[in-house]
């Protein structure tokens, strides 16, 4: 017998299903991925891919019929299947909101109570209601929901928004966020025999997708201004500070969440920092 292989199902088609791949691609796993395949295998790492429905995705996972998913944080709340999420993976942000007809004199969630809702989300929809203290008369459709309130169907409609822009062509304006969602890794029960592979995946993912949070910065700072950049940088412990061949001057490196690299890029500059450099970092093992 072979060795054991890890089951992860994925999306079928589509955009989640190219960001899973490019997620285990950069884990350096490689899946022989022909067009209309239902299974794939991974080359290098004793992993199946199963190609499946989205939304049968989690009741799978469930199942045991695969071991792990990915799938979005939104359609967890929807399919209330006892499966954990371990680590959200970055990817797919968007999130459910209730948008109304932009000419609607919208002055809070109540004015929902009573209303026609239209949604493929019920039982998060449900669960706003609830906790708003709210009753509406909610119009369960599977696509195109957006379009409902042009047709005189309901009054509001609950979905999934990332940029917008599909409202904004349906007239509609966004009024309330009931979460925000991105695409996750799920889990099942991991047999004893696999857990080994499944803790390597989890290595390998939360390398990757530490890499993506944070990027290599360097610079060029005069001797006598290194001290107080290093008080500026937020980095990881402490930097790297290497003489350069002028006199005076030493290159700093360090290693920095990307997000805060705006917030002190001018106090780099006043500092007497020159040639700063922030590059991508492809792994990154803690």
């Amino acid at each position: 017998m072979g060795q054991p292989r890890l089951k992860i199902a994925i999306q079928k088609s589509g955009r989640l299903q190219e960001d899973s791949l490019q997620m285990l691609k950069e884990c350096g796993i490689s899946i022989d991925n022909g067009k209309d395949q239902l299974k794939a295998q991974a080359r290098n790492f004793p992993l199946d891919v199963l190609y499946l429905r989205n939304s049968d995705i989690p009741q799978y996972v469930q199942d045991d019929v695969a071991h792990l998913g990915i799938v979005g944080e939104n359609l967890l709340v929807e399919k209330q299947k006892d499966i954990q999420k371990v680590l959200p993976l970055g990817f797919s942000k968007c999130r459910l909101s209730i948008a109304v007809p932009k000419e609607m004199d919208y002055a809070g969630p109540a004015w929902l109570n009573g209303k026609r809702i239209a949604t493929s989300y019920p039982v998060a929809l449900k669960g706003f209601l609830k906790e708003k203290n709210l009753t509406a008369d909610i119009h369960e459709i599977s696509g195109s929901v957006e379009i409902a309130p042009g047709i005189g169907l309901a009054d509001a409609v609950c979905d999934l928004v990332s940029s917008g822009s599909t409202l904004f062509k349906n007239n509609l304006e966004e009024k309330e966020v009931l979460f925000k969602s991105q695409a996750c890794l799920v889990a099942g029960n991991i047999p004893k025999k696999l857990e080994a592979t499944y803790q390597q995946l989890i290595f390998r993912l939360e390398s990757v997708l530490e890499a993506k949070n944070n990027k290599y910065l360097l610079m060029n700072a005069p001797n006598d201004k290194i001290e107080e950049i290093i008080k500026i940088l937020p980095g990881m412990k402490s930097p790297t500070v290497m003489p350069l061949a002028t006199e005076g001057w030493s290159s700093v490196h360090t290693v920095i969440n990307e997000q805060k690299f705006w917030d002190i890029i001018g106090k780099l500059k006043n500092h007497g920092a020159q040639g700063i450099l922030v590059i991508p970092i492809q792994k990154m093992i803690l």
